[in-house]
């Protein structure tokens, strides 16, 4: 297996999990460099934009969607990885929501929020 090219092994655990690129870096340090690389890390990851800073690898970033959400660049949405079955996951700001009698506000304000991650929340009133 040594001699594989790290380029074919890389590829061949991009078509796995993440679980098993995981699983596959433990078996020696040729795998390991293979499966930490961007190019398996890039296809279990979806496009987007983080805002920054940017971790230093694709897995790094993986590993840190895993941890919970993390608010995207356009600070409309935050986006988080599920831990048991990779899911993408999306929360979006109610400033990204199209909002029914939303020209007419004595049905609503918008809210400052300083303990969220999002600057502004949605206030009804009924």
């Amino acid at each position: 297996m040594e001699r594989l090219p790290a380029e074919l092994v890389s590829a061949a655990f991009a078509g796995t999990t993440p679980r098993d690129a995981g699983r596959a870096a433990m078996v020696s340090t040729a795998f390991r460099a293979a499966a930490d690389s961007d190019i398996v890390w890039a296809r279990f990851l979806p496009p987007l934009e983080l805002l920054a800073p940017e971790p230093q690898s694709k897995k790094d970033m993986f590993l840190r969607l895993l941890d919970g959400p993390v608010l995207l660049r356009d600070r409309l949405m935050t986006m988080w990885l599920d831990r048991e079955t990779f899911a993408k996951c999306y929360m979006l700001s109610a400033r990204n929501l199209f909002i029914a009698s939303g020209h007419m506000p004595q049905h609503w304000s918008w809210i400052p929020l300083s303990d969220s991650m999002f600057a502004l929340a949605l206030h009804t009133f009924l």
